[in-house]
């Protein structure tokens, strides 16, 4: 069955963390007239964030929620036409791509700019999301900083894992390390780093029971996976390394991915293997995924777009 085109525009951006709106505001000096969709999280990860310390600019930090809302103002101010709604199909195997919108709308568009991002795999414990900002972090390198010479606890195995705890250790004062088996998923070498530090205490064979504190963090109830056996760790922080999932389904037959989703560019741009679909932010990040470096890749894939409707007569 055809789709019903209801609108077709010259540059459709997919999503709203900091890559979509930086791509927003220079497609929009470009003339490109863009139309950007929110999706499920508009201001992406960064609005479920409290205290942003680390964007250049910011001298005295801003809330994740207040920054997020200056980039959208921003892109507004350069003309960009931001609206709610989240990208739920795509058709690209005609030109111009086709986009659907909430399940109903279908749009067409001569290039498309995709920064859904990636959302953080979480433990699903009620006390997770509800001091989630209160000492619940899924960024060390982001949240690290406010618990300087604090107990910390983290959960995780893998390579991330590992570089968060080391982090940690060089500005906290004990780093509690919670792994689910008897050995790490790591390299050897981070391993190796991890055991080596002194203020990394690992409990193994462990599991989260519980986070406990009323309205901020105050200790992490962890369970011995061979014994049952409970105890309690006095934390100010509790830090969920457990990995990130790219949100990048809907394009899974189109484009190519990596192992575990990450849309795959070619270096030094944001060209994806179809032309005229460009990949900006998180959802092809799995390394630095700061909102600084998701920015940057925003403007790259405006700047890639822009010089592909230029090349092709679009625009």
């Amino acid at each position: 069955m055809e789709n019903t085109i209801e609108e077709k525009v010259s540059c459709l951006i997919i999503g709203s963390g900091p890559a979509g709106y930086t791509a927003a505001i220079y497609a929009s000096r470009a003339g490109l007239a863009p139309v950007l969709y929110q999706g499920i999280q508009p201001g992406g990860q960064l609005t479920i964030t409290t205290e942003v310390e680390n964007y250049p600019g910011y001298p005295d930090g801003i809330q994740g929620p207040d920054m997020m809302l200056h980039f959208e103002n921003q892109a507004k101010r350069m003309g960009s036409d931001i609206r709610y709604g989240l990208a739920t199909k795509v058709d690209f195997s005609v030109h111009p791509f086709q986009v659907q919108i909430d399940e109903e709308k279908w749009i067409a568009a001569d290039a498309v700019i995709i920064s859904t991002g990636a959302s953080a795999k979480w433990l699903g414990l009620e006390s997770e999301e509800r001091l989630n900002g209160y000492g619940v972090s899924a960024c060390a390198v982001c949240d690290g900083f406010f618990f300087k010479g604090k107990e910390v606890a983290i959960i995780g195995a893998g390579d991330t894992a590992a570089e968060e705890a080391l982090y940690l250790s060089k500005i906290c004062s004990h780093v509690h390390m919670i792994v689910r088996r008897g050995e790490m998923r790591a390299s050897k070498i981070m391993q190796d780093r991890v055991i080596n530090t002194k203020n990394i205490t690992i409990n193994w064979h462990s599991e989260t029971d519980e986070i406990l504190g009323e309205k901020k963090v105050e200790a992490v109830r962890i369970k011995n996976t061979q014994t049952g056996e409970k105890k309690e760790i006095a934390v100010s922080a509790f830090f969920v390394a457990i990995g990130h999932q790219p949100n990048s389904d809907i394009f899974k037959t189109w484009l190519d991915m990596d192992e575990a989703g990450y849309i795959k560019t070619i270096a030094g741009t944001c060209k994806t293997n179809i032309e005229g679909i460009f990949a900006s932010g998180d959802v092809q990040d799995k390394i630095y995924r700061q909102a600084v470096t998701a920015a940057g890749s925003g403007c790259m894939a405006a700047l890639d777009a822009e010089r592909y409707l230029s090349e092709k007569g679009f625009h």
